[in-house]
């Protein structure tokens, strides 16, 4: 697996292939038209098929991490999550957060983001506020 900073422009259909896939077709939930404004992160497998992807805001909001069915518990959301943060410490934000659903919250807090405040709803689902300092 290979992890690599991913540009919009060039990477859209890449990006689009995966998130289809997981947000729209397993959970319902479709593309926001904040894309073009963030820092995005794809993840290959050796052979150069994409299997995960996520996005970074200009203030820190991780978002829409999202990993193939077939490739999840093999590091690859660990791997783009890490990613991120560490282009947020490399851009001088001081921290980064994400509103993480319920079931993915101890996946969250295992790479040291802790939950803030009460549960919401996001998208319809059940989700927390969890931050971590970038540096």
């Amino acid at each position: 697996m290979d992890v690599r900073i991913a540009r919009w422009e060039e990477d859209y259909d890449l990006i689009r292939l995966v998130r289809i896939t997981v947000f729209c077709q397993e959970q319902s939930i479709d593309f926001d038209g904040l894309d073009p404004e963030c820092r995005h992160v794809l993840a290959f497998t050796n052979s150069g098929e994409p299997i995960g992807t996520a996005r970074m805001q200009k203030d820190g909001h991780l978002g829409r991490i999202a990993v193939l069915k077939e490739w999840r518990k093999h590091g690859v959301g660990k791997a783009l999550v890490e990613s991120l943060i560490a282009v947020a410490t490399v851009e001088g934000l001081p921290r980064v957060y994400l509103n993480a659903q319920v079931h993915a919250m101890p996946f969250y807090e295992e790479l040291g983001f802790r939950p803030e405040g009460g549960a919401f709803l996001e998208a319809g689902i059940e989700h927390y506020r969890m931050t971590k300092k970038s540096a």
